[in-house]
Order: structure tokens, then C-alpha cells, then sequence
């Protein structure tokens, strides 16, 4: 089986958002996961976030699975919580309520051994990721849809 790819909310606000400036990047990743029949995982945490402002059935449900926030999650959750709160003077964020649902998404990545990348716009992630890896291994890495999917996976792009 392929690995999976544990979709960040970012990313399908702005698939779903034909005016946003990321939306061919994410359309592009879109296609390619499909077309390389990589599994694309939903979380429930994603799916509270989306819901905040869109409406769950704007989802593409039928290309997606969800995965829900299990145990096993939380555990590895307040782990990675528990290093990116001692650290976050290293991570000068505005916002500090982000962090746990960013390490709970990060501990669904980790811990479920198909999932090897997490796709997010989130600039903030990857800083955060190398925070957390100073400490303790994590078994995916972070790719970034501010990057066409043609860079980031060196491939010709033959879409529009």
C-alpha cells in the first residue's frame, strides 16, 4: 500500500477556495495524491476546524478517510504538547492556542505508521516540527503547498 497523507484544515480551505492565492498549489497536490493513489486522511481535529467556519459537506468526503482523535493520539499528543510549551519562547508565535491542535495533528501523523506526510500552508509547522525533533524522533515530514507539488516531488507538471 502507498503511504497516506494526513491533510492539514489549511489545506482544504484553500482547495475549496477557487479565489485563494494557494488554491492551483493545492489543487495540483490534490490530483497527484489521487492519480498516485496515496491514501488522503482526514482528522477529526481538521474536520472541527474546517466546521468553525465552512460546512462539513463541502468536503470531498469521497476521496477522503477520516481518522479519529484516538488514545493512542492523545498520549503521543501531550508528549509533543509537553516539549513545544517548554520551547515555545524559540517559536515567537502570536498565537499560542494553536499549539495544541497542531501537536494533536502531528501526533495523529506520528503515530499511525501509513501516514508519511503532513500537508499543510502553515508556515508556522515546520519550525515547530524541528522543535519537537530536537527531543524525540516523529515519522513524517512536513510538506508545504506554498510549493507548487511539481517542486516539491520533482515532477513535470502537465496539468493546465
Amino acid at each position: 500500500m502507498k503511504h497516506s497523507v494526513l491533510l492539514d484544515t489549511s489545506f482544504f480551505i484553500r482547495l475549496l477556495n477557487p479565489d485563494d492565492p494557494l488554491h492551483k498549489n493545492t489543487l495540483g497536490y490534490f490530483q497527484y495524491y489521487l492519480e498516485k493513489d496515496h491514501p488522503l486522511i482526514c482528522s477529526t481535529i481538521s474536520i472541527a476546524e474546517y466546521c468553525v467556519r465552512g460546512k462539513f459537506d463541502e468536503l470531498p468526503w469521497r476521496n477522503l478517510r477520516v481518522l479519529p482523535f484516538n488514545a493512542n493520539h492523545a498520549i503521543r499528543a501531550g508528549e509533543l504538547a509537553e516539549i513545544v510549551f517548554r520551547k515555545k519562547d524559540k517559536l515567537f508565535l502570536q498565537n499560542r492556542n494553536v499549539i495544541p491542535n497542531d501537536s494533536k495533528l502531528f501526533a495523529q501523523s506520528d503515530a499511525e505508521s501509513t501516514i508519511k506526510e503532513f500537508v499543510t500552508s502553515d508556515v508556522k509547522c515546520q519550525n515547530i516540527i524541528d522543535i519537537i525533533k530536537e527531543e524525540t524522533p516523529l515519522s513524517f515530514k512536513v510538506v508545504s503547498i506554498r510549493r507548487p507539488f511539481s517542486e516539491t516531488y520533482g515532477v513535470l507538471d502537465f496539468g493546465e
